[in-house]
């Protein structure tokens, strides 16, 4: 690898602080605000991902605690993992699981202080050529692992033949982990997105959930000024520094922005193009607020009720919880379309675990993974554990039929949203996904704030697409 790729990763490997099981704590009627902390980086980091701003020295010197496989037992695996309210609990109610076949299985869980930390410990071993810090498994983010595989090939061992059946997970979540046509992670949580509405705020301008199920964003629209012009509030809002509503809209319509890793799709593409003015027109019309940052979107739009509608990863259910004076108010369903006449499915953030090359019981590994993420017997004590004890929701579509999945959720009136959830996710198209993922939804932010100031939107982008290709095209020199 040249000098100019390995610090661009290096810097990358620093500055990102992303989500990955979108750390958040939500049982069925409790919350926390480790979400916000979280999603807080992804949203404000995403544009220097590829900025040439550290050296390798300095990401030697946070390079990430290392774990001591050689001195591991037979029946232990340690494993790189962060968030302790989120991921940590899933993996130790994965270990209790396996200790059902495995009485004396050990999993030596290695805290990060976040997922930039894992990614630096795979960088720094590769430029080292020397895989022996790492641990046995990581958890690693969906959006990036193509191209840490693809980087460092020599870094992972594939679970192929881990006996996975790979039809009871989510198709979408899988795609992020096949690569070149092998398996190589487990996924940990389910990113889909929900669209959860204020019930009672539409039963009061004379709508029903039904109402906004399967309709098109035209029509969307036109609830969401009525409901604004009678209530003063939006119906929707974003964190703009991070905005993901292009992305989740695109991949409902079952489309990509990229027509394949170093292709952007923008010009010409209609869907998109389509998006852009409903975001617009949402903006300008007052029924979509474009927050400022995560904390004005967290705090301000979402917990100081100036929304009636939310749209993102249920990740963000927490976030929504916080109001206890809501309880009993909200619901959730699919997404909007272009057309409308279908329900539209989209996910946004997420986590799977890789078996790292210096992982000398590979077997245990595949085993471990297999039995308790992966959907095997283990599964349904995984899952519902880690969903009772860190709000991580499964794509394992039999782990989501338990009777904890399908009990109904208080704070939104009964309603058994994490077995809906499930099902959601089994619907979410897979669409192209590219290592410069980050980088374009900043283009699409600046596009999308300047066609709101009245710039011509076919000009804005050609724009956000020349300059995306301009440093694609940048970053391979």
């Amino acid at each position: 690898m040249k000098r100019k790729a390995l610090s661009m990763v290096l810097a990358s490997a620093m500055t990102l602080s992303m989500i990955a099981g979108c750390g958040g704590n939500g049982g069925a009627d409790t919350a926390t605000d480790t979400t916000e902390k979280t999603e807080t980086t992804e949203s404000t980091d995403s544009a220097e991902a590829t900025e040439e701003t550290a050296t390798e020295e300095a990401a030697t010197e946070e390079a990430a605690p290392t774990a001591d496989v050689s001195s591991e037992g037979e029946h232990e695996l340690s494993v790189y993992a962060w968030d302790e309210n989120f991921n940590i609990p899933a993996l130790k109610a994965a270990e209790k699981a396996y200790q059902t076949v495995d009485p004396e299985f050990t999993l030596n869980i290695i805290t990060q202080s976040g997922s930039q930390d894992v990614e630096q410990a795979v960088t720094l071993a590769a430029a080292a050529g020397d895989f022996s810090t790492l641990p046995d498994i990581v958890l690693f983010q969906d959006h990036y692992i193509q191209k840490f595989v693809a980087d460092y090939p020599d870094a992972w061992q594939d679970i192929d033949d881990a006996g996975i059946d790979w039809s009871n997970l989510g198709a979408e979540k899988v795609s992020y982990s096949t690569i070149g046509g092998k398996h190589y992670g487990a996924p940990v949580d389910n990113g889909t997105a929900i669209f959860a509405y204020r019930t009672d705020i539409l039963e009061q301008c004379g709508y029903t959930l039904d109402d906004v199920t399967g309709i098109s964003w035209d029509r969307w629209l036109e609830i969401a000024k009525d409901v604004h012009d009678q209530t003063g509030m939006a119906m929707l809002s974003m964190d703009h520094s991070g905005d993901d509503l292009p992305y989740m809209m695109l991949q409902a319509e079952g489309e990509s922005q990229w027509t394949d890793n170093t292709t952007p799709n923008l010009v010409g593409n209609d869907k998109f193009k389509k998006i852009i003015e409903v975001i617009v027109q949402g903006a300008n019309d007052g029924s979509i607020i474009l927050a400022n940052s995560w904390s004005e979107y967290t705090d301000q739009t979402i917990q100081g009720d100036q929304v009636a509608g939310v749209m993102n990863g249920n990740w963000i259910i927490p976030t929504i919880e916080q109001v206890a004076d809501n309880s009993g108010k909200w619901a959730i369903t699919t997404l909007p379309t272009i057309d409308g006449g279908k329900e539209g499915y989209a996910s946004n953030g997420g986590s799977s675990l890789y078996v790292t090359a210096n992982c000398t019981k590979p077997e245990l590994a595949k085993a471990f993974l297999a039995y308790t993420f992966g959907g095997g017997d283990g599964a349904i004590e995984t899952y519902d554990a880690a969903l009772t004890d860190g709000g991580v929701i499964t794509t394992c579509i039999s782990a989501g039929k338990s009777d904890v999945y399908a009990k109904g959720v208080d704070f939104f009136n009964g309603q058994a949203i994490y077995a809906d959830i499930v099902e959601m996710g089994s619907h979410v198209p897979v669409i192209q996904q590219s290592d410069f993922h980050y980088n374009l939804r900043t283009l699409v932010n600046t596009l999308i704030t300047n066609v709101q100031n009245g710039n011509d939107i076919d000009s804005e982008i050609q724009a956000a697409q020349e300059q995306i290709e301009f440093e694609i095209a940048g970053s391979q020199n």
